[in-house]
């Protein structure tokens, strides 16, 4: 990619059937598959899946530099490290020491707003649905999970970075599945019922 070269770890295992590719954080491609398949079929595999193995590449580049960007609601602020402020947000930049936990920062800020946009986003919910308990965690593949059993929805702490919108819509997405516990027409047209932008948050949310 851009002439520049990844390193390829290859596992074999004698319980694994299938063949799987994936991107680690040290942008290294890692591929698991069975003892008998043959190098020549792997190369034949990366060689074959290079554009997707190249999105992964791009997403966990993009990844990672957001990581170490501090974003609050989609904003961008620089970071600039003292030692005389534990944590202070201005209005371009935030200043904290280097010790300072911002994982601990951002779940106290998720903790009351994700509550805030539950409740409103519940409240102008076009069924009757059932009130749902709110849990807040990281999550590597997923924006937001419905428990439609226990009326659970547990929302990724990532969300506190992205812009109010993205938050809403997986919000209203979770919710529709206690109307429908699947990815249905039915389903989608709810979700679009209740979040008109709902397409565009989702491509966005997934670029």
């Amino acid at each position: 990619m851009n002439g520049t070269k990844y390193k390829v770890v290859i596992e074999k295992k004698k319980r694994t059937k299938n063949t799987y590719i994936k991107v680690k954080d040290n942008l290294s491609i890692f591929v698991t598959c069975n003892v008998l398949t043959s190098d020549h079929r792997i190369a034949h595999l990366l060689n074959e899946n290079q554009e997707k193995i190249e999105k992964m590449l791009l997403k966990k580049i993009k990844q990672q530099k957001e990581d170490a960007t501090f974003f609050f609601l989609g904003k961008q602020y620089d970071i600039v490290y003292t030692d005389s402020i534990a944590f202070q947000l201005g209005e371009e930049k935030v200043f904290m020491s280097h010790d300072f936990d911002l994982e601990k920062w951002y779940k106290k800020q998720a903790l009351s707003l994700f509550q805030e946009r539950l409740d409103f986003c519940y409240q102008s919910f076009t069924q009757k649905i059932p009130y749902p308990s709110l849990r807040i965690r990281k999550m590597k593949t997923r924006w937001g999970v419905c428990n439609t059993k226990e009326h659970i929805i547990t929302l990724n702490l990532e969300l506190i970075r992205k812009e109010l919108k993205y938050l809403d819509y997986v919000i209203y997405h979770e919710l529709s599945h206690l109307v429908y516990p699947n990815h249905s027409k039915q389903f989608w047209h709810l979700v679009e019922e209740n979040c008109p932008n709902c397409k565009q948050c989702r491509k966005e949310l997934n670029a």
